[in-house]
C-alpha cells in the first residue's frame, strides 16, 4: 500500500496558490471569457469582475496508474456474439448519449460546468496578458503630483513676514541668559563680599572701593548684551509637498462622419476601453467627456457616442473647439489632470487641417497631460496626419500613431505610451 504525504507548509495562502495555479491552466477558457466581456462592456465598467464557465470535459484531473510494461495476466468477460476476426458496424447517430454539456439525458445522469468570478485585480491582469504590453507599461503612466505648502519646523534665514516673534524672542532670552550667567555669578559674590566687608570693624574702604569698581565693570558687560540679535531671529519654514492628484478627465474625440464605419468605431472603442483602463490604475475618480463631430461637434453620453446612426461630412476643428471649451468651463483649475484621445479616419477637409493643428497646438496641449491621435485606416496618411506631424517634437505631451486593425491596438498604446507622460 503506498502513503503519500503531503508535508507542504499549509500557509495562510495556500488557496491563493492553488487558485493561480488554476488560472494558469485554464488561460485560454479564461482569455476567452475576457474578451467577450469587454465586447459587451461600457468603458466605465470595464474593470469589474467577471464569471468564467470551464466546460466539464476540461476538468480532468491526474490519477495514479500502472505503468507499461511488464508481466501482464489479463482476465477478459466472454460474449456470445462475436468471435476474433469479426468485424463491429458503426453504431448508428454518432456513437452513445452521454450526457453533460447543458443537455438533458435518458438515464438523469450528468455533469454540470464549473463556474468561477474573476476577481477585478485578476480579470484586469488577464486583460494586460491578452494585450501582450510588457510588464513596464502597466506601471509606466505618470501620478502628476500637486505641491501643498506644508510647515517644516524653523529655519535662521526668511522673509520678514515669516518672522516668528515667540521662538524669536525665545531664543534671545536664552542667549542673555547664557551669556550673562557668569557676570550674575560673580556679581552675586561681589554683593557679599561688600556686605561682609562693610559689616567689619574696620571698615576697608579700599576693598570695599575696588569690588564695588569691579562690579560696576560687570553690570557694564552685561548692559551691552543686545536685547536682541540677528541670529536670534527664527523664520517659520514651509515646504512643498508633493501630493498625488486623485482626479482625471478623459476626452474621447471620435470622427462619425459617413467613412468611418462600425468596425474603425468599434477599434476606436477598444482604444478608449484601453486608455481609461491605464487612467483608473492610477486615479481615484476620472470623468468621461465623450464629444463626436462630423461637420458639427456635439457632447453626448456613451451609448450615442460609438452607436448613434447620425452622420454627415467632416470638420474635425469643431471637436477641438469644443474640448477647448469644455476644459475652461468645467477643468480650468490645477486641480484636474487632462488626457485627451482622438479616433478619426484622417478625412477632413483640406482647409481645416491647418486650423486643427492650430487649436492644437496652442489652446489644448498646454494644458493637458497627454494627448493621443490614433488615424484608422489601411490606407494612406490622410491630410490631418500631415498637419499634426508638424506637432511631433514640440511637446512630449502628444503623440500620434496608425491603426489597420484589432491587431494593432496594442503595439500601438504600447508605443504612445512608452515614455513617461509629463
Amino acid at each position: 500500500m503506498v502513503r503519500i504525504v503531503d508535508r507542504r507548509f499549509d500557509s495562510r495562502n495556500k488557496s491563493a496558490v492553488n487558485r493561480q495555479r488554476f488560472m494558469r491552466r485554464f488561460k485560454g477558457q479564461i482569455r476567452k471569457a475576457v474578451a467577450d466581456a469587454i465586447d459587451g462592456r461600457s468603458i466605465k465598467d470595464l474593470d469589474n469582475g467577471e464569471s468564467v464557465t470551464i466546460p466539464s470535459k476540461d476538468l480532468s484531473e491526474p490519477h495514479f496508474q500502472h505503468g507499461e510494461g511488464g508481466t501482464w495476466e489479463q482476465v477478459y468477460s466472454g460474449n456470445d456474439q462475436f468471435a476474433s476476426g469479426d468485424e463491429i458496424n458503426r453504431p448508428l447517430g454518432g456513437g452513445g448519449s452521454g450526457g453533460g454539456g447543458g443537455s438533458a439525458s435518458e438515464d438523469g445522469e450528468g455533469e454540470d460546468d464549473f463556474v468561477f468570478q474573476l476577481s477585478r485585480e485578476e480579470f484586469l491582469d488577464v486583460f494586460f496578458d491578452d494585450l501582450a504590453l510588457p510588464n513596464l507599461v502597466k506601471t509606466q503612466l505618470a501620478k502628476i503630483p500637486d505641491y501643498k505648502s506644508q510647515r517644516a519646523g524653523f529655519s535662521n534665514d526668511g522673509t520678514p513676514t515669516n518672522l516668528n516673534l515667540v521662538r524669536s524672542m525665545r531664543s534671545a532670552l536664552g542667549r542673555r541668559l547664557a551669556l550673562g550667567s557668569p557676570y550674575n555669578a560673580r556679581l552675586r559674590e561681589l554683593h557679599a563680599e561688600i556686605d561682609e566687608l562693610e559689616k567689619s570693624t574696620p571698615r576697608d574702604e579700599e576693598a570695599i572701593q575696588k569690588l564695588k569698581e569691579e562690579a560696576g565693570a560687570l553690570r557694564a558687560k552685561l548692559e551691552r548684551i543686545p536685547f536682541l540679535d540677528t541670529f536670534d531671529l527664527r523664520y517659520n519654514n514651509r515646504i512643498k509637498v508633493p501630493q498625488p492628484s486623485t482626479q482625471a478627465v478623459m476626452f474621447c474625440l471620435m470622427d462619425v462622419s459617413g467613412s468611418m464605419d462600425e468596425q474603425k468605431k468599434a477599434t476606436a472603442k477598444r482604444f478608449f476601453m484601453l486608455l481609461y483602463l491605464f487612467l483608473t490604475r492610477t486615479y481615484e475618480h476620472i470623468e468621461v467627456v465623450f464629444i463626436r463631430h462630423h461637420t458639427v461637434a456635439r457632447e453626448v453620453d456613451e451609448e450615442d457616442f460609438f452607436h448613434s446612426r447620425e452622420s454627415g461630412g467632416t470638420v474635425v476643428s469643431s471637436a477641438l473647439d469644443m474640448m477647448r471649451d469644455i476644459i475652461r468651463e468645467r477643468y480650468n483649475t490645477g486641480m484636474w489632470n487632462i488626457y485627451g484621445a482622438q479616433a478619426s479616419d484622417g478625412d477632413n477637409w483640406e482647409n481645416d487641417s491647418p486650423r486643427c493643428r492650430e487649436i492644437l497646438s496652442q489652446t489644448i496641449l498646454p494644458f493637458v497631460q497627454f494627448f493621443a491621435y490614433i488615424e484608422i485606416t489601411p490606407g494612406e496618411p490622410q491630410n490631418l496626419w500631415r498637419e499634426y506631424e508638424k506637432i511631433i517634437g514640440t511637446t512630449p505631451a502628444f503623440a500620434m500613431q496608425r491603426i489597420e486593425n484589432y491587431a494593432d491596438i496594442y503595439p500601438v498604446f504600447r508605443e504612445l505610451f512608452k515614455k513617461t507622460l509629463l
